[in-house]
């Protein structure tokens, strides 16, 4: 099994007298950019190293629960919730020579793209002139099927951009070649929450629907597909039929779930071997034998351990739901099909392509990144952060990404930004929590309400 199959650091054939102590800080902004942040932390670094790693959870709309966190199942040395003024002015305040904590060796940055792009600008303003500084690295949590050029222009600017494959990497290169800026930064890898035995097949028989949040977003068709799933329950007493579910009502991931589908099944009459269930991804493969979704990742996920695995086109092939970056893949198939049943065989030149290693060389998939953040941190010193985005380039668009975060067109915290030195008052933490389980109650109860209202 690969370092970082599971959470605590593997041991190596390297004495411990010879192993180094890297700190490492991750900053994430939802339950599973947690997972991918620390996740990759554990991956990326040198094997002659421990790791000691620091949790900083952007305070949001996502940020996790306690439940969230507990599910996930990684662990650091601390977390804490902070905005990212206080992130930044900890980021200083360690690098600076007054500072009676150890300097962080990398930064891990697991924030959607505009997060990310404040931050480098951030960084960049908080480190100075420093000649010593921490490595910067992002990516991105799965499966790259929209908004390529401008999720990676914002994350432009870190020393190593993360492709989770051949194909993201080759994209990745293109976008940044093709604007004139340095595509050096991109690193091919794979997804760090890959693993898991390989598949067997299980009895009784089970099926399992791996839900998201946001695909599909209408009514109609997360009742259809919940119908759907229904009824192949009905139609294989003899299976064992599971939708597994990101969050419970109430809480946010990365995206935004106005119509969980804990409630559309309350209003249908559900067999017997049917179950919503929740927990890790992982465990949740451990009892799969065939895992059905419409665009998730846990489909990648399920490739790798040679579980059968559908991509649904009952909706479409479409840009807007994701299956399109499937196309290919032999996963594609139908409810009706799956009916009959249907288990496809996936094309393996494409799951190669893909990241996902299946047999064998997901062991040597972080090397290139290993390699270059050991060559990073043994020099003697590393340049500023340069970001492609600057007030020269995207006049009338970096100083807004920049002020959302309260930070100038500088990147230094605007006038009045949150101080970090200051723990909230009770009374704050009561409101912020109030305030966000009231935007959680707009965003699933109210919001719906009003498109209904909008489309009589």
């Amino acid at each position: 099994m690969g370092r970082g199959a599971k959470w605590l650091p593997s041991v190596f054939d390297v004495p411990a007298s010879t192993r180094k102590l890297l700190r490492i800080a991750v900053l994430a902004d939802s339950d599973t950019r947690w997972k991918w942040g620390a996740l990759t932390a554990n991956r990326i670094a040198p094997e002659d190293s421990d790791i000691r790693l620091d949790g900083y959870l952007l305070r949001g709309r996502a940020t996790p629960t306690a439940r969230q966190l507990e599910e996930v199942g990684v662990r650091a040395n601390s977390l804490r919730e902070v905005t990212g003024v206080e992130f930044l002015r900890a980021m200083g305040a360690r690098d600076s020579q007054d500072s009676d904590e150890e300097a962080y060796d990398i930064v891990v940055l697991a924030l959607v793209g505009g997060g990310v792009q404040a931050m480098l600008h951030g960084l960049r303003s908080a480190w100075g002139a420093r000649t010593r500084r921490p490595v910067v690295v992002t990516g991105y949590v799965g499966v790259v099927y929209e908004k390529l050029a401008d999720g990676l222009l914002l994350r432009h600017g870190a020393d190593l951009v993360l492709a989770n494959s051949r194909q993201d990497a080759d994209r990745f290169r293109d976008v940044y070649e093709g604007v004139g800026a340095d595509a050096s930064s991109v690193t091919e890898v794979a997804l760090p929450f890959l693993g898991g035995a390989p598949y067997e097949k299980r009895d009784p028989y089970t099926v399992v629907f791996a839900a998201q949040p946001s695909v599909p977003d209408s009514r109609k068709d997360r009742t259809y597909l919940l119908n759907r799933l229904v009824q192949h329950a009905r139609l294989h007493p003899e299976r064992e039929v599971l939708l597994k579910l990101r969050s419970k009502p109430g809480e946010h991931t990365t995206h935004i779930e106005e119509l969980p589908y804990q409630k559309l099944a309350q209003r249908v009459d559900l067999p017997s071997n049917f179950r919503l269930v929740y927990g890790n991804m992982g465990e949740v493969l451990d009892r799969t034998d065939l895992l059905v979704t419409v665009s998730s990742t846990a489909a990648l996920e399920s490739l790798h351990r040679r579980i059968p695995t559908v991509v649904l086109t009952d909706l479409g092939v479409r840009e807007t739901l994701g299956n399109h970056h499937f196309v290919g893949s032999g996963c594609l198939a139908s409810w009706d099909q799956l009916d009959a049943g249907h288990e496809p065989t996936p094309d393996a030149a494409w799951v190669t392509r893909q990241g996902v290693a299946a047999y064998g060389s997901y062991e040597t998939a972080f090397d290139a990144a290993r390699e270059r953040i050991a060559k990073l941190l043994s020099a003697a010193q590393l340049p500023p952060l340069d970001p492609y985005y600057t007030p020269v380039t995207a006049p009338g668009y970096l100083p807004g990404i920049l002020a959302r975060h309260h930070l100038g067109p500088d990147g230094a915290p605007l006038p009045g930004a949150p101080a970090a030195d200051k723990e909230p008052s009770p009374v704050r933490q009561i409101v912020r929590r109030a305030a966000r389980g009231a935007y959680r109650h707009g965003v699933q109860r109210v919001a719906p309400v009003i498109r209904r209202m909008g489309e009589l």
